[in-house]
């Protein structure tokens, strides 16, 4: 079909009507990112020349994204997520501010409220046969390189088959497995004892792993361990690591991979004394810098709807 109606007076009138942009009542700021949409999809419309089955099987598309309450993780697996870290990185460079632990995507299976203790924490709660021990410690230090005291270090991953607790489908994981947060003291150190992860694929059955395989594209993450760092003197850093071999490391569906965030993995013994399940273990030091804030402000507080319970 070669028509094109989009620069036509009828099809901008209705655009008008439907953000109603010429009323003075309602949000002006979400009039104003409705209609670019809008105006975009009416336009991709007319060019792409996309037929009603084809929008229609993208409206049911939609209520089973919902359904499935994947839009986060679509969000992610799009991209979506990695192009927000894109405009951060340019907007820090704009501000002259450079150094500090690169940022990285959050992902959506944070949970707030996690136990919070002093400087240690160990958060595997479920015996995991198939995972080995792991230590994950470091110090957090501000710009001038010195320790930071008193910040905010929680730290969230998954199991050794892929499931994160209050989202693990099987419902065998209690609360807060594999999710703790510790205070940092006067030397700015932080630990988390745990067991090594795994990375996770999308639900075979669910909306995004259906868009993912129309686009001959998988949907699988590497072994990986979420961080948000918040400190009052600093601005909050959201970040990740990914387990150093993993074979999925440059070829994450989510794109979160950065050079700077697959540290070294070193076997170790020891670790009977520090409550360990075996005394052989593994550990990984990633040692976290912050930075400053932006006229007495963070600028990196993002807020989304995040799942939260009582410890």
């Amino acid at each position: 079909m070669s028509v094109k109606v989009f620069d036509t007076k009828e099809v901008q009138d209705l655009l008008k009507a439907a953000t109603n942009v010429a009323s003075q009542d309602g949000n002006a700021r979400a009039k104003q990112i409705v209609q670019r949409l809008l105006s975009d999809l009416f336009r991709a419309i007319d060019e792409l020349d996309i037929t009603p089955d084809e929008i229609w099987a993208g409206v049911h598309y939609f209520n089973k994204l919902g359904q499935d309450g994947e839009a986060a993780l679509l969000a992610a697996g799009l991209g979506l997520e990695k192009y927000l870290d894109i405009r951060m990185d340019a907007e820090d460079r704009e501000a002259d501010i450079h150094g500090g632990t690169p940022r990285t995507i959050e992902g959506p299976l944070y949970v707030a409220g996690a136990p919070v203790r002093d400087g240690v924490s160990k958060i595997d709660v479920n015996p995991d046969a198939q995972a080995g021990p792991l230590v994950i410690r470091g110090t957090v230090t501000g710009p001038d390189g010195k320790p930071v005291e008193g910040a905010l270090v929680e730290c969230w991953h998954a199991n050794s088959k892929g499931f994160y607790s209050h989202f693990d489908p099987t419902g065998a994981q209690s609360e807060f497995n594999l999710r703790g947060a510790v205070n940092t003291g006067a030397d700015g150190k932080y630990e988390f004892r745990t067991l090594m992860p795994v990375g996770y694929g999308c639900p075979p059955q669910g909306a995004t792993q259906q868009l993912l395989d129309t686009l001959a594209r998988h949907g699988n993450r590497p072994a990986h361990v979420h961080f948000f760092v918040t400190s009052g003197q600093h601005r909050k850093l959201t970040t990740q690591i990914n387990i150093e071999g993993d074979p999925l490391i440059w070829d994450d569906f989510a794109y979160a991979t950065r050079e700077d965030l697959i540290p070294h993995v070193v076997a170790k013994t020891g670790g009977a004394a520090l409550g360990m399940k075996t005394d052989a273990y593994q550990e990984i030091e990633f040692n976290i810098e912050l930075t400053p804030l932006v006229q007495g402000k963070d600028n990196q507080i993002v807020h989304r709807p995040r799942v939260s319970a009582a410890a």
